[in-house]
């Protein structure tokens, strides 16, 4: 996820490189939250996702990375979540929308992205 979010979050982490380090931490770690919420089924599909991702041979022939996640590039990074999202498998697609709503609802979660996007906050109880 660390290599993934910051293709995922483009345009929207901040430009300064200890802040967006530091934004990418805390959304992968929101990442994971998320994913302990959810039914173990969705999990170890989640697990599953991941493992395979993780092995070396299918890194390079699924996501067109030959090198390990943390070296590669958000270039890297995006190619391999748009062969994704325009595959023709189903299977492939529904992870790229597993890894976008993952990511999308841990980004914009934080109270932190608010801001860019204009949100004030939630109303205040009375």
């Amino acid at each position: 996820m660390r290599a993934l979010a910051p293709a995922l979050l483009d345009g929207a982490l901040p430009d300064d490189a200890a802040e967006r380090d530091d934004a990418i931490t805390r959304t992968v770690a929101a990442v994971g939250a998320a994913i302990e919420g959810l039914p173990p089924a969705t999990r170890e599909e989640l697990a599953t996702l991941f493992a395979l991702l993780a092995a070396m041979p299918v890194r390079i022939f699924v996501a067109g990375v030959g090198g390990a996640w943390r070296d590669a590039t958000v270039a890297d990074a995006n190619g391999f979540l748009v062969r994704l999202q325009k595959s023709r498998w189903s299977v492939k697609r529904s992870a790229y929308d597993a890894l976008h709503q993952l990511t999308f609802a841990a980004w914009y979660a934080d109270p932190r992205a608010w801001p860019a996007i204009g949100y004030p906050g939630p109303p205040a109880l009375l």
